[in-house]
């Protein structure tokens, strides 16, 4: 999957914090859309999450020093990702006093689809019925494809706790599926 020129992104973290701008460009490059994609997943409005993930880059690089394992860019700026995008929401949501009117859980249809066959819509749906926090917890598990570690890092929850939503997710899709 990778090509054999393929710069770690420890590696690119390290070459930056030594000085290496292009470094920086490449990071941007690999992990803008990312992190754009992930705040909208949780705002659901583009125009913010852009400007989440601006200013997510803003603390990234301000911060990078200070990451302890260059290895775990990922995670770590996702972290940040996500907790800018969930501190926007409870700032929109104070502003409304509504806390409860904004859902996170519609964020299964950014989900691609490349094909409309009956399964995947099925799996769909299955997955849209799903408690906020477990969607939260497959989604990080296979669509960016975090560890458990990391999306217990993410989230500020106990890898047994990711560990177990996955697990109830995972049952509750089964169950779906088999109707």
């Amino acid at each position: 999957m990778y090509k054999k020129d393929h710069i770690s992104d420890g590696e690119l973290v390290t070459q930056y914090v030594e000085g290496n701008q292009k470094a920086l460009a490449v990071l941007v490059k690999r992990f803008h859309k990312t992190f754009c994609n992930h705040a909208y997943w949780i705002v659901k409005d583009a125009d913010v999450a852009k400007d989440i993930a601006q200013d997510s880059w803003k603390l990234i690089i301000d911060k990078v020093e200070t990451l302890q394992n260059p290895e775990r860019f990922k995670s770590w700026a996702l972290r940040i990702v996500h907790r800018k995008s969930i501190d926007w929401t409870r700032t929109i949501a104070k502003q409304k006093q509504q806390q409860n009117d904004y859902n996170v859980t519609e964020s299964i249809r950014d989900i691609p689809l490349t094909d409309s066959s009956q399964l995947k819509q099925q799996l769909k749906e299955a997955i849209a019925k799903l408690s906020s926090s477990q969607q939260q917890v497959v989604r990080l598990f296979y669509v960016h494809e975090l560890s458990l570690k990391d999306i217990a890092k993410t989230l500020g929850i106990s890898v047994g706790t990711a560990k177990s939503r996955l697990y109830h997710a995972r049952e509750h899709i089964k169950k779906q599926l088999k109707k």
